[in-house]
């Protein structure tokens, strides 16, 4: 998950925050396979570090998720009310 150090945040976070002008999902899904990509050439090729690669990102879209997507659809079934099944 997201949650490292804060010591071991610090070292990312000014690198992370210039990228604060990203403007379409476009931007955002190239910045991410960037990274992904610069993780790849890092760390090599071999099946555990390219799945690693992967499930970090699946990871922190489940948690991306949990944390926001799903409040905003809970807010938006109280205020529109729930499906009838």
């Amino acid at each position: 998950m997201p949650y490292i150090k804060f010591e071991n945040r610090v070292k990312y976070d000014k690198a992370l925050n210039d990228l604060s002008n990203i403007e379409t999902k476009g931007d955002l899904e190239y910045c991410v396979f960037r990274l992904m990509q610069n993780y790849r050439l890092i760390h090599g090729e071999k099946y555990a570090q390219l799945h690693d690669c992967v499930y970090a990102v699946q990871h922190c879209s489940d948690e991306f998720r949990r944390r926001f997507l799903d409040i905003r659809e809970d807010q938006a079934r109280k205020e529109n009310g729930d499906i009838n099944v």
